[in-house]
């Protein structure tokens, strides 16, 4: 099977059997949203809205957060991953977004990654789901399950080899989509550890189960 067959068979297999295809992080807004996915990182979304209702309701604008400190917002989020680190980066970010964009979350991969605690992957959710951008964020599970099904080499060993490799064979407008396509793939079924190749039905595609490479 040529690689671009097999990008439409994974891609339209998922585009199918999957309803969601937008962020589990809860948000109403552009701010809300950069915020939940800093936090969410190295952390599951669940946490992350069991957090951020208070924190929202407490500081609702880049305004309201640069003016605290982070001690203050530390006990708002002290029970996901590395909450200190995180503090003082929605502080900064907060700062930036009122000093250098008008209190506005910026639109763009460069703007988005001149403020604190925020990457290209954060940035690239941010253009896709707030801006509707084709941004393709490359996480642990995209980049697991990008590997696993044999959509890219062995040589894309970074989160930016595999973003640039994806590209290739993706259709522009479904660009955004199969970010979280592959994502909840391997959130749910092609998980880490015990990946669930018995009821995937991409397993008679997936490189890795031919081989018999899969992890028991």
């Amino acid at each position: 099977m040529k690689k671009q067959e097999l990008f439409d068979a994974v891609l339209g297999y998922l585009g199918s059997t999957m309803d969601a295809t937008e962020t589990e992080l809860h948000f109403s807004n552009p701010f809300e949203l950069v915020i939940a996915v800093v936090l969410s990182a190295q952390c599951t979304d669940k946490r992350i809205n069991m957090v951020t209702p208070r924190l929202f309701q407490d500081f609702p604008s880049p305004e309201a957060m640069a003016e605290t400190t982070p001690e203050v917002i530390y006990e708002y989020i002290k029970s996901v991953s590395y909450p200190n680190n995180k503090a003082k980066h929605l502080v900064g970010l907060a700062k930036v977004l009122v000093r250098d964009f008008g209190g506005e979350v910026p639109s763009t991969l460069e703007e988005l990654t001149q403020l604190p605690g925020v990457g290209r992957k954060t940035a690239n959710v941010v253009q896709a789901v707030a801006f509707g951008k084709a941004a393709l964020a490359v996480d642990t599970h995209v980049f697991r399950v990008s590997h696993r099904l044999g959509l890219v080499p062995s040589s894309c060993k970074t989160p930016y080899s595999v973003e640039m490799a994806l590209r290739k064979y993706i259709p522009e407008h479904l660009v955004a989509s199969s970010h979280y396509w592959l994502l909840l793939h391997g959130r749910y079924t092609c998980v880490a550890r015990k990946p669930k190749c018995e009821k995937c039905g991409l397993a008679t595609l997936c490189k890795t189960f031919k081989k018999g490479e899969v992890l028991k």
